[in-house]
């Protein structure tokens, strides 16, 4: 196991928030980070202090708990297609951004399709920096030893571990997401770059649509970022080091559903 997965396991922890009040600490994470910190959204719409929207319903949501603190300190959502419904439902970024032409009439494969939306680390635990790591803010924890911060880059890409098992428990295979352009850089030094497909809007701030198809993504963590890949696909036994094989099989579902989109 690399030195990245072994420092990952010392001192993170993906929780599923699949109960009812692992969600309010979704949403009271949210409202510390959203409207709090950095003010992207108005206090006084949350009286309850959980920021929440009509498409939590529809999501699935992780947190990223430090061990050393116990406290939750990072969370995200993936929005799916309500598939209840007796027709797939939008995703945000569909209505929020706005495509290229050579995307505006995509195929999205929806059933196998989610949107990353609200992925947020507290700035209680981290200071980006020009080498990317982190600090822990004194208030928030005394247990962040040097080591912690050498040993593993950047708190976000242990966000990214706990979409990468989700889209491999549930077929996932392609991600939408409307982002801040300097996030995507981010995920790029991890080999976790999103694919523009439209112009940058104003929506909470400078925001611009990506896609991407997640074998793809983890084909190039395996070529380029080996120890990355080690970590998000525990070593081969989430995703395999071989995808040609769930390749083939994500193509057997398109065709199945009579879609145009490849991966």
């Amino acid at each position: 196991m690399s030195d990245i997965s072994d420092a990952f396991h010392e001192y993170f922890e993906i929780v599923v928030a699949d109960t009812l009040e692992l969600k309010k600490e979704v949403y009271r994470l949210r409202y510390r980070i959203m409207c709090l910190s950095t003010g992207i959204f108005d206090t006084t719409l949350y009286p309850d202090e959980l920021e929440k929207d009509e498409f939590d319903d529809r999501s699935l949501h992780i947190l990223l708990r430090h061990k050393p603190s116990n406290t939750f300190m990072g969370t995200a959502r993936l929005i799916l297609s309500n598939s209840s419904s007796s027709m797939n439902q939008a995703f945000p970024v569909e209505f929020h951004t706005q495509f290229y032409p050579a995307y505006s009439n995509m195929n999205i494969v929806r059933e196998h399709t989610v949107e990353i939306s609200r992925f947020a680390i507290h700035s209680d635990f981290f200071r980006r920096k020009d080498d990317f790591r982190f600090t822990v803010d004194k208030a928030a924890s005394q247990g962040v030893q040097k080591n912690e911060r050498r040993r593993f880059p950047h708190p976000m890409l242990g966000l990214a571990v706990g979409i990468i098992q989700l889209c491999a428990k549930y077929d996932f295979f392609f991600w939408f997401s409307a982002m801040d352009p300097a996030l995507n850089r981010l995920l790029g030094f991890y080999g976790m770059q999103l694919n523009p497909i439209g112009p940058i809007v104003d929506y909470y701030g400078p925001r611009r649509p990506y896609h991407v198809c997640v074998i793809d993504v983890l084909e190039r963590m395996y070529t380029n970022y080996p120890e990355v890949w080690e970590l998000v696909t525990d070593n081969g036994r989430i995703w395999p080091s071989n995808l040609q094989s769930v390749r083939e099989r994500n193509q057997r579902i398109l065709l199945a559903s009579n879609e145009l989109v490849t991966c």
